[in-house]
């Protein structure tokens, strides 16, 4: 009995799509907890411990950043692609305004972590506060229940997987390393039997799966950053198995590779040092960028469209829930703090944006659900205060 009522709770949350969220607020808390026990030197040491052999000789966290999130890529892939076949992204009128929203929530939370750290190493960063964490934000919306319409969760998930792709440019554009020739080529090769197997309708997926560990490595080696492989892969699976993939791999990226990556980078030693550095450049950067420039950003570009006329808001939604949205779009989370892995060498700074996009993804997830909690949906979906 005691066992029931443990999975209980736990198949609800499943059921509602917020354990995703609820697991990735207990590893970070679990992990934090870790890192400043008396175990935290062993905890931090671990996950710097080295596996592998010749070049696959990486750290744990390497393993975790760039092989696993290849996995969760790939998932973000295929989840690009089938919007842009089937769903929100295929009628161009129809994703034009979330396609733009996005844009502008990408660029302003850039503008505004490049005004706070200009003419600073800290500078490199500029990207971190630029991206949107779809499992927490959309996990928000589930809390609130019939309070939010549902027009706006359709919304919110447009905006996140065209933010997600906009990651990915930003990624392949600015954070990869030198590039060797010799693996941008085997890649590209072996890209281009991918894309031959897709033209020859092969339907059974292993092909592209043992393909897609050698496009994994040729990429990680080639110095543009591997998870960028996940994507490639992605957009060379036959477009009737994208939901099959989707669903197989929907628990395991969001049950165990999403967490085990909240454990590994959220593994910060926190010390009386850190807390002046909060008010710094970087930290003011990333979280301002996400608490402020995405609202901005999303706000300020719907609104100007709406008013030229080329777009208008969701079904059921008036500004204030769209403001609401704009702010839930600031929990950074995942893609922000793995950027910050991409930004800079130095642990302890790399740490601080980490403590940074943890601070402004918080207050982002507060703020937005006070905005949307009020109220609740009539019977024809539209929202009454």
């Amino acid at each position: 009995m005691p066992i029931r009522r443990l999975i209980g709770p736990i198949r609800e949350l499943s059921e509602r799509g917020q354990l995703a969220g609820v697991l990735l607020l207990l590893a970070t808390a679990v992990s934090l907890g870790l890192s400043n026990s008396g175990i935290g030197p062993n905890y931090l040491s671990f996950w710097e411990t080295h596996l592998g052999y010749g070049p696959l000789d990486k750290s744990v966290m390497h393993w975790v950043n760039d092989g696993l999130m290849a996995v969760f890529f790939f998932m973000v892939g295929l989840e690009i692609r089938r919007e842009v076949l089937y769903g929100e992204l295929a009628e161009p009128r129809q994703a034009l305004l979330p396609t733009l929203a996005a844009a502008g929530g990408v660029l302003v939370p850039a503008a505004i972590c490049l005004l706070c750290t200009r003419g600073t190493p800290a500078a490199s960063g500029w990207a971190i506060p630029t991206a949107t964490d779809i499992a927490f934000s959309l996990g928000i919306l589930s809390l609130l229940g019939d309070r939010v319409p549902p027009a706006l969760r359709v919304f919110l998930t447009a905006l996140a997987i065209i933010d997600d792709l906009l990651a990915v440019l930003i990624i392949a554009a600015f954070y990869s390393g030198g590039l060797h020739l010799g693996y941008l080529l085997g890649a590209a090769v072996i890209f281009a039997a991918l894309l031959g197997l897709n033209r020859l309708r092969v339907r059974p997926l292993w092909p592209y799966l043992v393909l897609g560990l050698g496009l994994w490595f040729c990429v990680l080696e080639s110095g543009v950053h591997a998870t960028i492989a996940g994507v490639l892969l992605a957009l060379t699976v036959p477009a009737d198995r994208l939901e099959d993939l989707e669903h197989a791999l929907d628990r395991p990226v969001n049950y165990c590779i999403l967490p085990l990556f909240a454990l590994c980078n959220t593994a910060i030693a926190l010390s009386a040092a850190v807390l002046p550095q909060l008010t710094s450049g970087l930290a003011l950067g990333v979280g301002l960028g996400l608490l402020l420039g995405k609202p901005l950003g999303i706000v300020g570009v719907t609104a100007l469209l709406v008013r030229l006329g080329l777009g208008q808001l969701p079904t059921g939604v008036n500004w204030r829930r769209f403001v609401g949205l704009g702010f839930t779009a600031g929990i950074g989370f995942t893609m922000a703090i793995f950027l910050a892995t991409l930004s800079f060498r130095d642990a302890a700074t790399v740490d601080l944006a980490k403590l940074a996009v943890l601070l402004g993804s918080a207050a982002s997830a507060i703020i937005g659900a006070l905005i949307l909690a009020p109220g609740h949906l009539t019977e024809e979906g539209e929202a009454e205060e």
